[in-house]
């Protein structure tokens, strides 16, 4: 997989007349660097916000303008962008130009290639608030949304002409994430339904400390994301994490294992696969107090485990050799959420584990797969270089009942990528 995920993708950007067109020069940009073909269209009017030459300069093709331009090769131009773009997309989108296009009219060059095209079409409306919430223009917009274009809500906040309200154009971060989503990868994955859960979770001690792990929530998060640009309905539980959302996936914030447990299955049944990655904590404090612990409070009177000196389990008398005290925090152990996933899975859905081991992976991994029952395990060694917690990339090892397969070092998503070819080549036999 390309690290370009536009690779071999010709998008049409349409730029129309309203001063947010100098964002789409960064929308332009972008798509370049993801790899995609560019072509520009601009109205009329757009020429007096931004120059064509800017598009031009950032794309490397000729931005079109005119219908009847006779500066350009022999064929057909309105016809021949048509056909060759994966996608469509208008921003900023005036309230003009979604009249005209939500009723057929195709007086330019832009609505004459929209009409012609077949592909996926994005519209990106920017304008006045007035403009933007007048019922002709809700009404058009409902027409688009009718014959299958996509109408990206715009921002609020304060506009070029003073007023704040609804009205801005997202920013070009925003419209790529729409694009990718669209055409990045085929929609293998169509029709199936896929949980994921991610991150840490944190076992509360007091109000102020908590037990947890070093789980950033990256592999999570990039199989929910490789999973929604295939085309499936994803939902993600997800432990604390400092990331941005997936977009386009339904997000379940969740805090101990025992949140874990209770949405996993809770939900478990209505989903095709099943990519249980999240690091649970095995063990949790018996008792949660409702107050900060002071350094002179104990949590038992039980003795701790010797050292070098005596213990007696009180904090008064307990000092290490330094000064410091110790303390006795019991723990009880965490639901199995695998094990009890297992047992109450319907026949047709894939479960995958991840094993993250320091020693013995294989040898450990394998045992899990077996023990929990699980289609698949994805197993990886925090002693591996490019394996660790919080990084952009993994080397994972997938084990099956009948296989060892190394993937080999490569980025999280294209390694959630790999999971899910695997994962889907299992449920296909399963359910076939």
């Amino acid at each position: 997989m390309s690290e370009k995920i536009l690779d071999n993708k010709c998008v049409v950007l349409g730029v129309t007349g309203g001063i947010a067109a100098y964002k789409s020069a960064t929308l332009a940009s972008r798509l370049v660097k993801e790899g995609a073909e560019v072509h520009v269209i601009m109205s009329a009017n757009a020429v007096n916000f931004i120059t064509p030459v800017t598009f031009e300069t950032l794309t490397g093709n000729k931005c079109y303008i005119d219908t009847f331009d006779r500066n350009f090769r022999f064929d057909v131009t309105h016809i021949s962008l048509a056909k060759k773009a994966n996608l469509i997309m208008v921003a900023p989108a005036t309230a003009n130009f979604i009249a005209k296009a939500a009723n057929g009219i195709a007086d330019d060059m832009l609505t004459t290639v929209l009409l012609a095209a077949g592909c996926p079409k994005l519209v990106a409306p920017a304008m006045n608030t007035g403009m933007f919430l007048n019922p002709i223009t809700q009404d058009n917009i409902e027409k688009l949304k009718h014959y299958g274009f996509t109408v990206i809500e715009p921002a609020s906040g304060r506009l070029a002409c003073g007023d704040t309200g609804a009205g801005k154009m997202p920013e070009p971060e925003e419209l790529i994430k729409y694009i990718m989503k669209e055409i990045s990868f085929s929609k293998d994955l169509k029709g199936l339904k896929v949980l994921v859960t991610a991150g840490p979770t944190r076992e509360e001690i007091d109000p102020v400390r908590f037990i947890t792990n070093h789980s950033s929530g990256k592999m999570g998060q990039a199989i929910a994301r490789a999973a929604m640009l295939r085309g499936a309905e994803v939902t993600l539980i997800s432990g604390p994490v400092n990331l941005p959302p997936v977009e386009f996936v339904e997000t379940v914030n969740i805090t101990s294992a025992e949140d874990l447990y209770r949405q996993v299955m809770e939900r478990a049944g209505d989903f095709d696969l099943l990519f249980m990655s999240a690091a649970v904590a095995d063990f949790t404090p018996a008792v949660k107090s409702d107050h900060k612990v002071k350094k002179n409070e104990v949590f038992s009177a039980e003795k701790p485990a010797a050292d070098k000196t005596e213990r007696t389990g009180n904090a008064e008398n307990d000092e290490t050799a330094n000064g410091g005290r110790t303390w006795s925090l019991p723990l009880v152990q965490t639901r199995d959420i695998l094990g009890e996933l297992s047992k109450v899975r319907k026949d047709g859905q894939v479960l995958c584990g991840f094993a993250m081991e320091t020693d013995n992976l294989l040898e450990n991994a394998g045992r899990k797969l077996k023990t929990k029952k699980l289609d698949m395990i994805a197993a990886n060694s925090l002693r591996t270089a490019g394996a660790g917690f919080a990084g952009d990339t993994n080397v994972v090892t997938v084990i099956t009942e009948n296989e060892s397969r190394e993937l080999g070092m490569l980025s999280k998503l294209e390694t959630g990528m790999k999971l899910l070819d695997q994962a889907a080549d299992i449920y296909r036999k399963k359910n076939s």
